[in-house]
C-alpha cells in the first residue's frame, strides 16, 4: 500500500525506524500493546516486513532478521534526496556504506551505513512514504540520540552530511550526540538509540517489564527530557521519553 500521507522531510532528518526481529509475530504483541500500535503487512516492502500504525498513520515498520547473527535492533533512517550520492559523500568523509541503496517496492530506497566510529544508521531516499506518517507525539518517534566517544569528531562528520538538519536556523533536528560513557558502560560500542514518546514514563516502565523487557538504563534527565533505555522481549534496546 502506497503511503502519502507523511510529509517531506529534508536531508538529515530522521524520518523512518524499523527494528529487525527473531520474531515479528511476538514483535507485535509487545510494541502494540505498550504502544497501541496496530499493524499490517508492508505489501510493498520485501521480506515479509509489516508496518506499525497509530490511529491509521505510519510510525515504524517491524522486519524479519534474515540472518541469525545480525543484530537484533532498532535501526533510525535519516531522509535523502538521493542516497547514492550522500553514500558517496559517507565514505569520502570516512564513513561505510555497509549495504545498498536498495530499492523497497515503490516505497522508496534504503541504505545502511556506518560512522568512522561503527555507529549503524540508515538512510532513506522516499518514493511513495517519505516517512513517518505522525511524530514527537505520544507512542512515537521523537529523538534519535548518538552515544559516541568523541563528540566532536562525529559533530564534524555529521555536521558534514546534514549541516541544514542539524544547524539550520529554526530547525528541531530530533537528533542529538552524547559521550557514550555518559549513560553506558565503557565498553559499550558507539550506537544510535531510537526514542519513543510516553505520556507516563513509569507506567510504560512497568509495561515493559510485564511484557518481558528489561530496563537497561533507569530514568535520567537529559537536555530533551526525561529519559529511560530499555530492551524488548527480544532484546533490542530503545528508549522512552517524556517531555
Amino acid at each position: 500500500m502506497a503511503e502519502n500521507s507523511a510529509p517531506a522531510y529534508g536531508e538529515g532528518v530522521p524520518c523512518w525506524v524499523d527494528a529487525q526481529l527473531p520474531d515479528v509475530e511476538a514483535g507485535k504483541r509487545f510494541y502494540g500493546e505498550l504502544f497501541g500500535w496496530t499493524f499490517e503487512l508492508a505489501e510493498e516492502a520485501p521480506g515479509g516486513s509489516v508496518w506499525a500504525r497509530l490511529d491509521g498513520e505510519p510510525v515504524a515498520a517491524l522486519a524479519p532478521k534474515t540472518d541469525g547473527r545480525m543484530p537484533t535492533v532498532w535501526t533510525v533512517y535519516f531522509a535523502t534526496p538521493d542516497a547514492r550520492a550522500l553514500g558517496r559523500r559517507i565514505t569520502e568523509a570516512g564513513g561505510t556504506l555497509i549495504s545498498g541503496p536498495f530499492p523497497a517496492g515503490g516505497l522508496g530506497s534504503a541504505a545502511l551505513a556506518a560512522d568512522p566510529e561503527g555507529a549503524v544508521f540508515g538512510l532513506w531516499q522516499p518514493g511513495s512514504l517519505p516517512g513517518f506518517g505522525r511524530r514527537r507525539e505520544p507512542d512515537t518517534f521523537v529523538w534519535a540520540e548518538l552515544y559516541t566517544r568523541d563528540t566532536a569528531a562525529a559533530n564534524t562528520f555529521y555536521g558534514a552530511l546534514f549541516h541544514e538538519a542539524l544547524f539550520g536556523s529554526g530547525t528541531e533536528p530530533d537528533f542529538g550526540r552524547a559521550d557514550v560513557t555518559d549513560v553506558f558502560p565503557a565498553e559499550m560500542p558507539p550506537h544510535f538509540v531510537v526514542h519513543f514518546r510516553v505520556a507516563d514514563l513509569d507506567a510504560a516502565l512497568a509495561t515493559v517489564r510485564r511484557l518481558g523487557g528489561r530496563v537497561q538504563v533507569p530514568p535520567f534527565d537529559a537536555s530533551y527530557g526525561r529519559v529511560a533505555v530499555v530492551t524488548d522481549n527480544q532484546g533490542a534496546s530503545f528508549a522512552l521519553l517524556h517531555r
